[in-house]
């Protein structure tokens, strides 16, 4: 195999990305300048080496905690948790959440072999003893396997002093939050409801 094989290869999976749609991206890094391309590489590179999970929230960030749990201007009372770190981009866009994020890191699914134990949940329940949150919205995304996730979550927190509502269905059921428009997203959670 060759290495422009290798790199088509590797590209093709990529979410969206299919085996020509990789092909024509190789082509084009061959066609770029030598420094261009090693921008890139150097940037994937300090993309693995530097960024890790939050160690509060579980969000992206190249510090141990994150830009928005140090942020003092944010409601540390109330928490919403979400299935990917992509997620809190979403959110943030629509400007309307004040509060601080939790990610599950994914979401239940037994036909995938996701269970309880590979989803942050522990930690969110030590978060609600320990921080003084007063509500948790939960923000998983409106697919089967988001709504029994929201649900499982709940029933974790029952036990637990704090509100629980859940972001309205504004978002359409089978859509993911990464690919919904502020609008939406900031009416999903204005009307977002106890459960």
């Amino acid at each position: 195999m060759s290495v422009i094989d290798d790199l088509t290869t590797e590209l093709a999976r990529l979410p969206g990305i299919g085996r020509k749609t990789a092909q024509r991206l190789t082509y084009h890094l061959l066609r770029q300048p030598a420094a261009q391309s090693r921008r890139l590489a150097e940037a994937l590179v300090a993309l693995i080496e530097r960024v890790r999970p939050c160690t509060r929230c579980h969000n992206l960030t190249e510090m141990p905690l994150c830009a928005l749990c140090t942020d003092p201007r944010r409601d540390g009372t109330l928490v919403c948790v979400v299935e990917e770190a992509s997620d809190i981009a979403s959110i943030e866009r629509a400007g309307e959440f004040r509060g601080r994020y939790h990610v599950l890191g994914g979401r239940l699914s037994p036909l995938d072999g996701v269970g309880p134990d590979d989803l942050a949940i522990a930690s969110l329940l030590a978060r609600i003893g320990t921080e003084g949150i007063a509500e948790v919205l939960l923000a998983t995304n409106p697919s089967l396997e988001g709504e029994a996730t929201a649900l499982y979550v709940q029933r974790q927190l029952a036990p637990h002093p704090v509100r629980v509502t859940r972001i309205a269905r504004g978002l359409p059921v089978g859509g993911d939050l990464e690919y919904a428009d502020g609008v939406t997203i900031a009416q999903a959670i204005a009307a977002r409801r106890e459960m």
